[in-house]
């Protein structure tokens, strides 16, 4: 899952519930939450074997390089 993607719908969830109370709390105490809250929430959806899509396109180029070096190993 995309970083941003992530931390907008964190964002959209937090907005609807917290809409509930009207306007007693302000936008920028809906943001702090957010950056508290999503970091364990990216923990808990990569403990069900989830990752993030930066994080997998990381991997990717990695095992991509790694591969690359191991072919021009073999060839060697």
């Amino acid at each position: 899952m995309d970083n941003k993607d992530l931390s907008e719908a964190l964002k959209r969830i937090l907005e609807k519930e917290i809409k509930k109370f009207g306007g007693l709390i302000p936008k920028d105490v809906i943001s702090e939450i957010e950056s508290k809250i999503s970091p364990q929430i990216e923990k808990i959806i990569e403990q069900g074997g989830y990752v993030k899509k930066s994080k997998y396109k990381n991997l990717e180029r990695i095992i991509s390089d790694l591969e690359n070096r191991l072919d021009k190993l073999e060839k060697n």
